[in-house]
């Protein structure tokens, strides 16, 4: 590797399995599935060849991806090889943006969905693809319309079914046009997308993200791009990521996150041992941090999920470290300052009864925000050993304190401040 390459690894992006991201345990691999699924005997290889190149370690991210963590370098070019024989890298993957479209791990098959969101996103994406100029964390979700809503997660653009065959358009602002035919929505997004990148261009590259540009602007170039305005598409409520879900054809999918979306080797081949036994004809993983065991009979679906209960896995809504996101953070990553991940755990117990009433906690070793980009009702982003503790806001935004983590254990006792003031925000 030569000295260039090494330092925009340092850098960082959005890594992927062809362009890896040096850390402090070594080259991070990003993986997204083809078509997000896998079975459990592809599981059972992304295990032994997580083994072999690296250091066991295996992470979900934020947008459904797999990562694997501690890759050596000079193993890399091998392991790239044995994914690709084994059909695992991403036809979407190459010199360009990483994957653009987002999507329900259940898509093309949950029952309640409007249409096959599955096949609509590849459509997105294969005309997204054609677009020369976009940013490599511009991202699109596409969603069903169903009761796995996707609106939590932070898009350029969204795609939302509200009929059958019929779409609207969302960007940054609550702003929504359309509504647009099922069969013009890859054409039209495209023509959307080529817009931006000719803005962004005008810009000198200084608009990465929709969110960048003004509301009349927004308006300006969906107007431009043959869409009209349209009233905001009925709220949803906020969907459990976890549990039982009814797919098409009478068959059940079980939904499972990864405590803080982290596993190893050992514990992602007894995943796909449960799979094989339970009969799972596909694996999805999960943008919420975790996995859909998808194809199964209700009595399978059932056993599926007690098991992978006492495997540790969450498979409730009520569970409070649902509500965690935490990144690696040091000594895993070079630019983390704090050891966010295991710090998590300690204060996912200290503050179990505030999550379990539906607060969110965001540990972050830097102010990078990989684990959770946005707001949470908490954020901590690590400094020097240390956190600045932020209230209802993100890792840029003012801190209200700079804490160790025992201080602010101590500090979200009852009667304590921090507690009384993140009480105080949520009444």
């Amino acid at each position: 590797m030569n000295a260039a390459t090494r330092e925009t690894m340092r850098r960082g992006w959005c890594p992927g399995t062809l362009r890896p991201m040096l850390t402090g345990d070594g080259l991070l691999v990003r993986l997204h599935p083809p078509r997000n699924a896998l079975t459990p005997d592809q599981l059972a290889s992304i295990v032994e060849l997580a083994s072999r190149h690296g250091n066991g370690q295996i992470e979900i991210s934020a947008r459904g991806n797999l990562q694997l963590r501690g890759i050596r370098e000079d193993t890399h070019p091998a392991l790239v090889d044995d994914l690709l024989e084994a059909g695992l890298v991403d036809e979407a993957e190459g010199d360009g943006p990483n994957r653009l479209v987002l999507t329900s791990p259940l898509a093309g098959r949950a029952a309640d969905d409007l249409l096959d969101a599955a096949a609509l996103a590849e459509a997105v994406e294969c005309a997204g693809r054609t677009v020369s100029g976009l940013p490599a964390k511009f991202s699109i979700v596409v969603d069903g319309g169903g009761a796995l809503a996707l609106d939590g997660f932070a898009a350029d653009l969204r795609l939302r079914a509200v009929a059958a065959d019929t779409i609207a358009f969302g960007l940054p602002g609550d702003l929504w046009f359309g509504p647009v035919a099922l069969d013009e929505t890859p054409t039209l997004a495209a023509r959307l997308l080529s817009g931006f990148a000719a803005a962004s261009h005008r810009n000198l590259g200084h608009v990465r993200r929709m969110r960048d540009l003004s509301p009349d602007t927004l308006i300006a170039l969906a107007t431009s791009s043959g869409l009209g305005p349209m009233p905001t598409p009925a709220t949803r409520s906020k969907p459990s990521p976890v549990g039982l879900f009814a797919e098409r054809d009478n068959r059940i999918a079980v939904l499972a996150g990864l405590p803080f979306g982290r596993t190893d080797t050992d514990g992602l081949r007894r995943l796909s041992e449960l799979a094989r036994e339970a009969g799972a004809d596909e694996i999805r993983v999960s943008p919420w941090r975790g996995f859909a065991f998808c194809g199964l009979s209700a009595e399978a679906a059932y056993l599926l999920r007690e098991r992978l209960r006492n495997e540790g896995l969450i498979v409730e809504a009520d569970d409070p470290r649902l509500s965690v996101a935490a990144c690696t953070g040091s000594p895993a990553c070079t630019r983390g300052e704090a050891p966010a991940l295991a710090d998590a755990a300690v204060l996912a117990d200290a503050m179990a009864p505030l999550l379990a009433d539906g607060l969110g906690l965001h540990v972050s070793g830097c102010t990078k925000s990989c684990a959770h980009p946005g707001s949470a009702d908490l954020t901590l982003v690590g400094r020097d050993g240390r956190y600045d503790v932020i209230i209802d806001g993100g890792t840029s935004d003012t801190a209200v304190a700079h804490l160790s983590l025992t201080e602010l254990v101590r500090r979200l006792e009852p009667r304590q401040d921090i507690r009384a003031r993140l009480e105080a925000a949520r009444h």
